[in-house]
């Protein structure tokens, strides 16, 4: 009975509710499925044309927090080595903002990581990156990102929504909203996570002022994938089909009275949850894999017990984030839009060559494992692979009061590494330099939100045309700025 009166609601019904989220999203596709919607204008998370030719089409988008020193993994500099415990003119450091260092007393710190070129593009990668490296031909490293936040999360907002605000949308839910979802069993943005967990939460994944249809959804790493998904015991699936449909009957009644869209998100939700029953648990189920596969990207690899361990998340971490990039391969096969495996943490302040150390132990072999995985599936040409952290570390040493010695790095926004593969980026380019000491950037300054610009043109959006209007503004990913990096294109 209810499934005919939802057929029957009008279009002025589906449209003064379209704004309220996933169930409206998931009642909507549920209707199209069954051939009893009006109007798919209003299902949120049906595919959208984009406004010029996409390369891309999925994202997986690797966001290591804490910040990874890219002056030991991607940007070599020799003559940092060179100045190795001489400290900076005060000239480069008069103005500078630092997290924890001691101006007065701080002294330049060189890296004992050796350097090589790898692939016939000769990128270079530090003796931290093995697997990498080999990928070098399929990727773009940026060495000249900057951002405008020195501290943690505000840095890891900007990275991620853009500016250091607090209820902004993320790229995944930009991506979301301008592009809708392949998949209708599954989530349009998926949240993978490993280690002791990101400074920033659940805001690095939200909706923001978007519809709430658009946010990541987080799944767990242990038991159900998503909170709540299976049936308790007893409750047999056409016991819980006939609990269902009371539900929504009585829903129905009341929401003919008071016209109320969030009873009909309510109702959606709960058939989202269903179809998600057997959608979600064979997406975590290994068992098809090769066992090729598995070792490609080692989820049975021995895991160190190192000083990097805690840090990185405590034993066990080795795996969980072999099994995110694994998973994330699957997600996207399935159609889902925008994957965001985080990790944390790579915040090395102290004892940095043993913790950056045990964490590029545990990423470098499944995250080349993914880009050779996807590019043997050929979904590496409109799959984008990011590995970005919220800024970089200093060339100087940190020498945090109370501390015995000099073995880490502090914050550093002027001057970082990013990488990407896959999703129409030139490989084997390496784009922009920094100084002799790594300091300040020389060549081709890209700001975050140069590069969410050129992200969003990827995937065929003009991020000047894409915008939602909140507050009495044109809302966007990039604020009132960024500038598309036609270099970066194939």
């Amino acid at each position: 009975m209810w499934s005919e009166q939802l057929a029957n609601l009008t279009r002025r019904h589906f449209l003064e509710s379209s704004g309220y989220g996933l169930g409206l999203a998931a009642l909507t596709s549920l209707l199209e499925r069954e051939g009893r919607a009006g109007d798919a204008s209003t299902n949120l998370l049906a595919p959208k044309p984009s406004h010029a030719t996409p390369k891309a089409k999925n994202c997986i988008f690797i966001f290591l927090e804490g910040a990874p020193s890219q002056l030991d993994l991607f940007d070599p500099k020799p003559k940092l080595n060179e100045l190795h415990g001489q400290p900076l003119p005060e000239s480069l450091t008069k103005n500078v903002r630092f997290a924890f260092i001691k101006k007065e007393t701080a002294v330049l710190y060189g890296s004992p990581r050796k350097f090589t070129p790898h692939g016939e593009s000769g990128m270079v990668f530090s003796d931290f990156m093995p697997h990498l490296a080999t990928c070098a031909d399929d990727m773009l490293m940026i060495r000249s990102m900057h951002t405008d936040q020195f501290n943690h999360h505000p840095a890891q907002l900007s990275l991620l929504c853009g500016r250091p605000f607090f209820g902004l949308p993320t790229a995944g839910a930009w991506l979301n909203y301008g592009l809708g979802s392949e998949c209708e069993d599954l989530p349009g943005f998926v949240v993978l996570s490993a280690g002791r967990g990101t400074s920033g939460g659940a805001t690095l994944w939200q909706s923001g002022f978007l519809p709430s249809v658009y946010a990541g959804v987080l799944f767990r790493n242990q038991g159900d994938p998503v909170l709540n998904l299976a049936n308790p015991p007893g409750i047999s699936a056409g016991l819980q089909r006939a609990g269902l449909d009371t539900l929504q009957s009585l829903n129905r009644q009341r929401y003919d009275v008071v016209r109320d869209p969030e009873i009909a998100s309510r109702i959606a939700s709960y058939e989202l949850g269903f179809r998600m029953q057997s959608a979600a648990p064979e997406l975590i189920d290994l068992s098809g894999e090769t066992k090729a596969t598995i070792d490609a990207y080692g989820l049975e690899r021995t895991e160190p017990s190192t000083a990097g361990q805690a840090r990185g998340g405590g034993p066990g971490q080795y795996r969980q984030f072999a099994q995110d990039c694994l998973l994330a391969r699957r997600l996207v096969e399935r159609g889902v839009r925008f994957v965001q495996i985080n990790h944390a943490s790579w915040d090395h302040h102290s004892n940095l060559d043993a913790e950056l150390g045990h964490n590029c132990g545990m990423a470098d072999q499944p995250v080349a494992a993914l880009i050779k995985d996807l590019k043997q599936r050929g979904l590496l040409e409109d799959t984008l692979v990011v590995w970005a952290g919220e800024f970089g570390r200093t060339p100087l040493g940190e020498n945090r009061q109370g501390r015995g010695g000099v073995t880490g790095r502090d914050h550093h926004p002027s001057a970082f590494s990013v990488w990407m593969a896959g999703g129409g980026v030139k490989g084997g380019m390496t784009y922009g330099a920094t100084d002799e000491i790594g300091w300040s950037i020389t060549e081709h300054p890209v700001h975050i939100n140069d590069f969410h610009a050129t992200m969003l043109h990827l995937f065929g959006l003009n991020h000047l045309k894409l915008t939602h209007r909140f507050q009495g503004l044109d809302a966007r990913l990039t604020g009132v700025a960024g500038n598309v990096i036609h270099d970066w294109v194939a």
